[in-house]
């Protein structure tokens, strides 16, 4: 019991002399936060004016402006009407046109009793032959030509208003 007694007034000691040692770093402060308070005040930068918003009437009829809400592209127009360019739906699909065109390779050319070949590589490894005509890619993407360098194709592509539009692309020779 005084072994117990004896450490409980040895662990009151030492937080006393801890605290004590402390006290000389509030002096220090206390000085510090005096002395910034003797000193002189500085000037405050005026606010920044604000202009007032400036109020913008849309009348297109009036102004002679475009209307953000129609199409000004030509073959946007011409893409979303009926006689236009389409996806042909009865069309069979060929293979080649599962495999997103980024993931085909053209590895090379082929001539075959004059008929130019081009040889593509799909994702699989597999490669296939195909000519003028076929298509490739998932955007009904028909070869127009097969060059030493590349193939031509050109795609139908939706134009996100209900229409299509023709694009062109080309599978380029791979290194």
């Amino acid at each position: 019991m005084k072994a117990l007694f004896s450490k409980k007034v040895m662990a009151i000691l030492a937080s006393c002399l801890v605290l004590g040692a402390c006290g000389s770093d509030m002096d220090e402060l206390d000085s510090y936060i005096n002395e910034i308070k003797a000193r002189p005040g500085g000037r405050i930068e005026p606010l920044p004016e604000i202009t007032p918003y400036e109020v913008f009437v849309y009348n297109a009829d009036v102004d002679g402006i475009r209307s953000p809400f129609v199409p000004d592209s030509p073959q946007a127009t011409v893409g979303s009407s009926v006689g236009g360019t389409r996806p042909d739906p009865e069309r069979s699909r060929e293979f080649l046109e599962g495999f997103s065109l980024d993931t085909l390779k053209m590895v090379g050319t082929l001539q075959l009793g004059g008929t130019n070949f081009g040889l593509v590589q799909t994702s699989d490894g597999l490669i296939h032959r195909v000519i003028p005509g076929n298509y490739l890619g998932q955007n009904d993407g028909r070869i127009i030509s097969i060059e030493d360098s590349e193939i031509e194709l050109i795609e139908i592509i939706s134009d996100g208003i209900g229409g299509y539009l023709e694009r062109d692309a080309a599978v380029a020779l791979a290194d």
